[in-house]
């Protein structure tokens, strides 16, 4: 495709920016948050452009009962807590002396619903580190539940980083390679200039990320 009809490519997006306070939640941020949100968009709206629509209905199902189960262990354990705290009459929230703003790009619909995951163990952290530092949850029990979400986090990201390769492969397989490259390509140069978009927030390390840069 022509250099000017790239320039033309045109879609929707919000810019979100998110600030996440806790240790736990920024590591998911340095460990695969990017190539998982590049394989949301590859699902959602570059393999759907290519995919057979029964195949692609399937792998968006898939995925989507991931991230909604996801979400739904978070907001139980999330009560859980909230509960407990509540309980002990702890009112007090803890400062982060390190919180890092984020801009996310939302080019889809499961791109901001995996994001408020992100957010949901952030929230997740803060409650269990008030509960910690007010002596109700022991290191021990801090440290466990801390690794377990977050790993959990990371296994189905991981499962959707997969599930987008095989979809892939798919199209790879059925001839659609050439037409492949060539969709990702007017993405990555839709996004090329927005890429420098978005204001740093005050107190926090800020960083962008965007599903269609290309990561190696």
């Amino acid at each position: 495709m022509p250099p000017a009809a790239r320039q033309s490519f045109s879609r929707p997006v919000f810019d979100q920016t998110i600030t996440i306070q806790s240790n736990h939640a920024q590591r998911l941020l340095d460990r695969g948050f990017l190539l998982v949100v590049r394989a949301l968009y590859g699902i959602d709206v570059v393999l759907r452009i290519l995919g057979e629509e029964a195949e692609m209905d399937e792998v968006e199902g898939v995925v989507s009962a991931l991230i909604q189960e996801l979400a739904q262990a978070l907001a139980e354990e999330g009560a859980r807590l909230a509960k407990l705290r509540e309980d002990h009459g702890v009112t007090a929230l803890p400062r982060y002396t390190n919180p890092e703003a984020i801009q996310v790009r939302i080019s889809t619909p499961q791109v901001a619903q995996y994001t408020a995951l992100i957010q949901e163990l952030d929230r997740l952290m803060v409650t269990m580190d008030a509960l910690w530092l007010t002596g109700i949850l022991t290191n021990k029990q801090r440290a466990q539940g801390a690794y377990a979400w977050r790993t959990r986090l990371l296994r189905t990201g991981r499962q959707i980083i997969d599930i987008e390769r095989r979809a892939r492969a798919s199209a790879l397989k059925r001839g659609k390679g050439e037409e492949l490259a060539g969709t990702e390509a007017e993405g990555a140069a839709a996004s090329e200039e927005a890429s420098e978009s978005g204001t740093p927030r005050k107190d926090a390390t800020a960083r962008e990320v965007d599903p269609e840069v290309k990561v190696d």
